[in-house]
């Protein structure tokens, strides 16, 4: 299954030579971070679904644009869901062009509300020789999630910014399994082309047993059109398994028994077999495992709440989980007890339309709460919209939620064209464990 490009979305790049915005993108001042509370992140738009409550207490928003978008992408966005680790959060950006294109790893460091960049795939791929003569292709885009493994590196994998390019007339030969050390930013080819031909739209690693599990996609001109399920020891090096019928963009994840569930299907590491399993089709968004043995999520374009019970391996509806006409949720988070989830409906486009609300879902009590609407402040007062994102990332202690934000900056006629962080400060009296 595809996901549509909105037709603006496509259309972006080709915008800017009619409507040239300046890059890199600025804060009013030429300042490199602004922190903000507002009342007006309370105030909601007048198309609010009923039943749908508001916080009493505003947070506070540190707000910045990446670093190194110092031209027109095709746009500059991202894909692939962060992670933090003691305290630090860490995302990636790609400018979506192809044949070859822009992908870069980022570290944030909260005491001193600083974003950096730590590595340049592109760049990294050139230097160790990875893009041959006859290979006219450089991935514009990390869609897999970038996460640390138990030997303190982060894992990732590479994807194409343009569908077209990944075919023989662009020598296109696959993509890359990678690491990069999160303070050095010194990064390593852990494999190329594992799996012939195709790109990792999705994929995720299990630190503790240092498991890379990819959902691949196929070029124009794989001999296997048939996504492929991947399973890859990070530490041997070596494929552990292959297997048509991948997950297509995320899949559960246990870490207590190292399990993967997907369509139907379980892999369990342990005996190296994909077995039938009760997990729902097309998991889009995925928390991590809780203390109770949960993982939570959605599926496809919508926002269906679900539990997925990993030691039973039963799936449990909890309801409709959007605040306005957005449904479409590509990232979610639980907090550190299990209670609270936090996800922003409408991924890939037109969350500003309802507001670009910040949602907390009460497990206990299965009510739904709007943390901050974003838009109207962030338009009025700095001229962009934050109009969607696939990384969203709570912190240990379930007070900081980090977003990296697809959007459009004031007179960009098209869709999005900019990435900007958000580490959202969430007030304790919004969050009560009592």
């Amino acid at each position: 299954m595809k996901l549509l490009v909105p037709a603006a979305l496509l259309l972006a790049s080709a915008a800017h030579a009619q409507y040239p915005l300046p890059y890199p993108p600025v804060l009013p001042g030429g300042k490199d971070v602004v922190t903000d509370t507002s009342p007006a992140f309370l105030k909601a738009p007048p198309d609010l679904r009923a039943g749908i409550t508001v916080a009493r207490t505003p947070p506070a928003i540190d707000f910045m644009f990446y670093p190194g978008q110092d031209h027109p992408g095709g746009p500059w966005t991202v894909w692939g869901k962060g992670s933090v680790v003691d305290g630090v959060y860490y995302s990636a950006i790609g400018d979506h062009l192809g044949p070859r294109g822009t992908a870069k790893i980022y570290r944030y460091d909260p005491p001193a509300k600083k974003l950096r960049e730590l590595a340049d795939v592109g760049k990294f791929l050139v230097s160790q020789g990875a893009i041959p003569a006859g290979m006219n292709y450089v991935p514009g885009k990390i869609h897999t999630r970038l996460m640390m493994g138990r030997d303190g590196w982060l894992y990732y994998g590479t994807h194409r910014g343009r569908e077209e390019t990944c075919d023989d007339r662009h020598g296109y030969r696959g993509d890359w399994i990678l690491r990069t050390h999160p303070e050095s930013g010194k990064t390593e080819m852990i494999a190329a082309q594992p799996v012939a031909k195709h790109s990792i739209p999705a994929g995720f690693i299990d630190p503790k047993r240092m498991i890379f599990y990819g959902g691949t996609s196929p070029g124009l001109d794989a001999p296997n059109q048939k996504g492929q399920f991947l399973a890859f020891d990070l530490l041997e090096r070596k494929i552990l398994k292959v297997a048509d019928g991948g997950f297509i963009r995320n899949a559960i994840f246990s870490d207590s028994t190292g399990r993967v569930y997907w369509d139907g299907q379980m892999y369990d590491p342990g005996t190296n077999l994909i077995t039938p399993s009760e997990a729902p089709e097309f998991v889009r968004s995925v928390t991590a495992e809780t203390p109770q043995g949960i993982v939570y999520g959605t599926c496809a374009l919508e926002c269906n709440l679900w539990a997925f019970h990993v030691k039973s391996g039963r799936l449990e509806q909890l309801g409709f989980g959007a605040a306005g006409k957005e449904t479409y949720t590509a990232s979610m988070d639980a907090d550190p007890t299990g209670r609270y989830l936090y996800y922003v409906p409408g991924a890939h486009g037109g969350t500003s339309k309802d507001g670009t609300p910040v949602l907390q879902f009460d497990t206990r009590t299965r009510r739904i709460k709007v943390i901050a609407f974003l838009d109207a402040f962030y338009f009025e007062k700095y001229g962009y919209h934050p109009d969607g994102t696939y990384s969203t990332v709570l912190d240990a202690q379930g007070a900081t939620l980090y977003v990296t934000w697809n959007g459009m900056r004031r007179g960009h006629p098209g869709s999005w064209e900019s990435c900007a962080l958000m580490a959202i400060h969430i007030p304790e009296s919004e969050r009560p464990l009592q």
